[in-house]
């Protein structure tokens, strides 16, 4: 992608960045399976930024078994562990525990006949806000009702700021600035 491009101001720091903007961010992801994985990914990015995450994306995948719920459903306390000694990702409990409840609870889902895709799609577009959309904010009414809908699912480390990155990321909302090349691609 042409570098002389504008971007949204986040996406500048560095070619993987940009690269990632240009190429992924913001395009819908109807898949669930790779819907969940940008939702775990956006979980282990909270309170970091996001380049350390795409930095450590492919140790990601690696370490939880390819983004495979079934696989990561049957972590037990021992992979908690050998994660967690695991320099190639983010080391941070919660995280991990989150991610292997968050598998069993995406299992449940389809389990009883819910895609996980068509489900999150489906509570975003039903409580989107046209006015809310927009680049500047960390939360919205869309954001907080499947944030509430995911936990009672249950679902793990999924507040309505992760779920707003979540949608931004996933194309459920179009996060990027205006003026970004992105924009209307997006919309």
């Amino acid at each position: 992608m042409d570098s002389h491009r504008h971007r949204c101001k986040w996406a500048c720091g560095n070619m993987l960045l940009r690269d990632y903007h240009d190429a992924e961010w913001g395009m819908a992801i109807k898949d669930a399976r790779a819907l969940w994985e940008m939702l775990v990914l956006e979980s282990f990015q909270a309170g970091l930024s996001w380049n350390t995450v795409l930095q450590k994306r492919e140790n990601f995948r690696r370490a939880f078994a390819g983004f495979d719920p079934e696989k990561v459903a049957q972590f037990t306390e021992h992979d908690v562990q050998r994660l967690m000694q695991d320099a190639g990702i983010i080391r941070a409990r919660l995280k991990i525990e989150a991610t292997v409840k968050n598998a069993h609870a995406y299992l449940q889902m389809q389990a009883k006949g819910e895609d996980f895709a068509d489900f999150a799609w489906g509570v975003a577009q039903q409580n989107f806000v046209k006015t809310e959309h927009s680049h500047a904010l960390a939360q919205t009414l869309a954001s907080e009702a499947l944030s509430k809908e995911l936990k009672k699912r249950g679902f793990r480390f999924v507040g309505p700021v992760i779920v707003y990155a979540w949608m931004q990321a996933a194309g459920m909302v179009n996060g990027h600035e205006p003026d970004c090349f992105r924009h209307h691609a997006c919309e």
